[in-house]
């Protein structure tokens, strides 16, 4: 108040003249404190997850961290703090939007797989090998080297298998790994069924493209990897963040464990 500040009155003659009680100039908003914890909480989790919008960072506060905060409030901060992610958007041909894939009904449903490829810092091209589980969006294992035949795909499948259980069926590409009569045989063993999409049709297998994508924006692109061990920790270290951490728009906001607890 000017009063005190100014003119050096005590505190109960300012309130008495001006007719305020002293609580109400002594009061302070307990916003202010709960404000400095959301702003911190939002510096450290964008410092901590570079690639993380508005949209990932509020749903891991609410839906991860159970923290109570409505989403103006928090955006509000979050503009304040200018911790807006930048994105130059791209200009995109317009298209015909294809039909929304069925989204299965329990885990082991169907899975998905799909390869990318990458180089080390010495220029070497190495291989990913993606398997989803289409139902929570869990990725069930990432598999690098510098060549991923089909032997080391049903390996891949066979280790997964035994920890995760037998999926009812898994939708692939066209890929050689794929047409293989190995992984052919080996699926007719195991009662499960190969679904191929339609050559050049990549959305028919929409779920594990955009995970692709999201493996290369969050972690591929970021690195200089030296070797396959290397980049193989960093698809360890990131796949449980993905599954555990980092709420998925395309299934609620939820995380793939939560929504695999969920169906438990």
């Amino acid at each position: 108040m000017a009063a005190v500040a100014r003119h050096g009155v005590s505190v109960a003659l300012a309130c008495r003249t001006f007719g305020l009680s002293e609580t109400c100039y002594r009061y302070t908003p307990q916003l202010v404190d709960e404000n400095e914890e959301i702003a911190d909480l939002l510096v450290g989790l964008t410092n901590a997850k570079r690639n993380w919008g508005f949209g990932l960072c509020f749903l891991y506060l609410r839906n991860v961290q159970g923290r109570p905060w409505n989403h103006k409030r928090v955006y509000r901060i979050y503009r304040e703090l200018e911790l807006n992610l930048r994105i130059k958007p791209r200009k995109r041909l317009r298209r015909d939007k294809p039909d929304a894939l069925a989204v299965p009904e329990a885990p082991n449903v169907v899975w998905s797989m799909d390869f990318m490829a990458d180089r080390l810092e010495d220029g070497r091209a190495f291989r990913l090998l993606n398997v989803l589980d289409d139902f929570n969006r869990e990725g069930l294992g990432i598999e690098i080297d510098f060549s991923l035949p089909a032997d080391r795909v049903i390996r891949t499948l066979d280790r997964i298998i035994e920890w995760r259980g037998k999926p009812g069926s898994i939708r692939v590409d066209n890929g050689p790994e794929y047409v293989s009569g190995k992984l052919l045989a080996w699926a007719e063993k195991r009662g499960i069924s190969i679904q191929y999409i339609q050559p050049g049709k990549p959305q028919q297998n929409a779920y594990v493209e955009r995970y692709n994508r999201t493996i290369r924006h969050e972690w591929l692109d970021q690195n200089i990897i030296s070797s396959i061990g290397e980049a193989q920790d960093y698809a360890t270290q990131w796949l449980w963040t993905y599954n555990n951490e980092r709420p998925n728009m395309g299934i609620g906001g939820m995380t793939p464990a939560q929504k695999l607890k969920l169906a438990v």
